[in-house]
């Protein structure tokens, strides 16, 4: 078959395939296979609409977006080092496969149902016929590299390695951008182009960056620090991922003789361990979502309640404990316990503590570099900024029902005054 393909993506504008290029032909045959189809049914933010409405973009999209970003980074790179293009079949499956493997409501479903979507990327890519078929027909051994670069970051070739899975890989890139589009927020206003065109390889192989390139991957830097603080981390989001957790654990605890799923459902939650190809393929957003809808119409009080909060939006609170030493963010959970049932509630379907520390660059995970051409820098010894980012932070939530909000935040605030004092 000939003749090209395009997709009009809101970011990156067309994205043409051309099938009389190996790599792309093989790009466009995996895009149309049924595991990869299913990622326009799973939502790049997960719940993160009850949040910011306009959070709808899928993973197909995104996949997409990464799919381009890894061809611009290796034509830019291929200028000077002609030998990658060898390795174009590799990065393009990496690139789009790369999210093959997650449940529903993405990063929100791993916690949910317990699952590392590198796992499942890299099982479907080895043993699902649809994938593994055109890869091997491309290259033979192409289908278990592309696994073990999504899984265990195992490449032939580290600057390849270092585009599907780095601090500065073309998902990280992409999802900046996108999420950042699709949120309405102003953060993720990248300097893509400069980006790209200071890539370059250091003597050992690897990626590196031309010194032109440092303040472009310092505002990165700095865009996906605020990205993770005022998107990812936000308090709703937070709340709505742990309303969701509680729906999942309340579901399963209650078992099979209580609660109604089909099939295919009732083997996520009773049966995770034992999942089929089909049967992970089954989940999407939509089979999630619709039981949702019929355990909030008629399913378990418990799950009734749950379901409530999340599809009617009738939202927990999260008060910032971060300042607060553990032992006293557990006082306050168990203040707050004791508060929602003299309300009447439950209290461990409207209770909880999150926290997740974060930090905004690992100088020691694969850190970036600097080549001029004479001299190979780590990143953070030339930048402040980023040496500043380099410091890991912790955020930490307590959860709780709107009715309780004035008694707790009230001692919240005595907590801060004696802080102060």
């Amino acid at each position: 078959m000939t003749g090209s393909r395009t997709y009009h993506d809101p970011l990156h504008g067309a994205i043409r395939l051309d099938r009389e290029h190996p790599a792309e032909a093989l790009a466009i045959a995996l895009i149309d296979t049924a595991p990869f189809q299913r990622l326009r049914r799973i939502r790049q933010l997960g719940p993160a609409s009850l949040t910011f409405h306009g959070a709808e973009s899928s993973r197909f999209t995104h996949s997409l977006g990464v799919l381009d970003l890894a061809r611009r980074a290796l034509r830019e790179l291929s200028h000077f080092h002609p030998q990658l293009e060898q390795h174009a079949g590799l990065l393009y499956a990496a690139a789009l496969l790369h999210d093959v493997g997650h449940g529903p409501l993405s990063h929100s479903g791993e916690e949910m149902y317990g699952l590392h979507h590198e796992a499942w990327s890299a099982r479907l890519i080895r043993e699902h016929p649809s994938l593994r078929e055109p890869l091997e027909a491309f290259a033979p051994g192409i289908a278990a590299a592309v696994a073990d670069l999504l899984l265990h970051g195992r490449s032939p070739n580290a600057a390849i390695k270092a585009l599907v899975s780095s601090q500065l890989d073309c998902d990280r890139l992409d999802y900046l951008l996108r999420d950042s589009y699709s949120t309405g927020t102003r953060y993720g206003q990248l300097d893509l182009e400069r980006i790209l065109a200071s890539l370059t390889l250091a003597p050992d192989g690897n990626l590196a960056l031309h010194p032109k390139g440092l303040m472009a991957v310092e505002h990165y830097l700095v865009v996906r620090n605020l990205m993770y603080r005022s998107v990812y981390n936000h308090r709703l989001n937070v709340v709505c991922n742990w309303l969701l957790n509680r729906t999942i654990a309340v579901a399963r605890q209650l078992g099979p003789q209580r609660v109604w799923a089909d099939a295919v459902m009732a083997r996520w939650l009773w049966q995770a361990d034992a999942l089929g190809l089909d049967d992970f393929l089954g989940n999407d957003d939509h089979r999630t979502g619709y039981h949702l809808q019929r355990w909030k119409e008629e399913g378990p009080q418990e799950l009734q309640e749950l379901c409530v909060r999340l599809l009617d939006r009738r939202l927990l609170k999260a008060s910032d404990v971060s300042g607060l030493p553990r032992e006293r963010r557990l006082e306050l959970l168990a203040l707050a316990q004791r508060l929602s049932e003299q309300a009447g509630l439950h209290a461990d379907l409207c209770c909880g503590l999150q926290s997740q520390k974060n930090r905004g660059y690992h100088p020691y995970r694969g850190g970036l570099r600097l080549w001029d051409g004479r001299h190979l820098t780590a990143l953070e010894q030339r930048s402040p900024l980023v040496q500043s980012l380099s410091e890991a932070r912790e955020s930490a939530w307590l959860i709780h029902p709107p009715e309780i909000t004035v008694p707790l935040r009230a001692q919240l605030a005595l907590e801060a005054s004696d802080g102060a004092a």
